[in-house]
């Protein structure tokens, strides 16, 4: 067997990265760990290809980076093979109800902050219709 130790890094793939840029960082404000500098020379943007002109952020221990590769119309379905949502985890319930009120600030549906016995999640999608979900531990 593998001895995983927890994950490195995901990475999504999106249509539009101006878009999803501006959504993961008003909605989660992430370290970026890397990303093309616009006036970047010919051997760095050969050394950061990598990255498809996206970007990969810092979370926790942990990498999550959007590549922008998908075609304009696609959109993601949780149906098809693949990802089903990815979940970021909060340290309280408190901390999703301020989470909720954000998203409803910035006119981002959700579905509420529900109880799942023992734990809370919040679900709610992207730009590219991604499901993304919060959790949180019970008291």
């Amino acid at each position: 067997m593998i001895a995983a130790q927890g994950y490195h890094h995901v990475r999504l793939t999106v249509t539009d990265i101006a878009r999803s840029r501006k959504f993961y960082d008003d909605v989660f404000g992430f370290k970026v760990a890397y990303e093309l500098p616009a006036d970047a020379d010919d051997a760095t943007k050969a050394a950061l290809s990598f990255l498809f002109g996206g970007v990969i952020y810092q979370v926790g221990g942990g990498l999550f980076g959007l590549r922008p590769v998908a075609p304009e119309a696609d959109r993601f379905d949780e149906n098809r093979v693949g990802l089903d949502h990815f979940s970021f985890g909060v340290a309280s319930k408190a901390e999703m109800d301020a989470a909720a009120a954000l998203l409803d600030g910035m006119g981002v549906a959700h579905g509420g902050v529900k109880d799942i016995g023992g734990a809370f999640i919040l679900e709610f999608r992207d730009p590219d219709n991604i499901s993304l979900e919060l959790f949180a531990p019970g008291s």
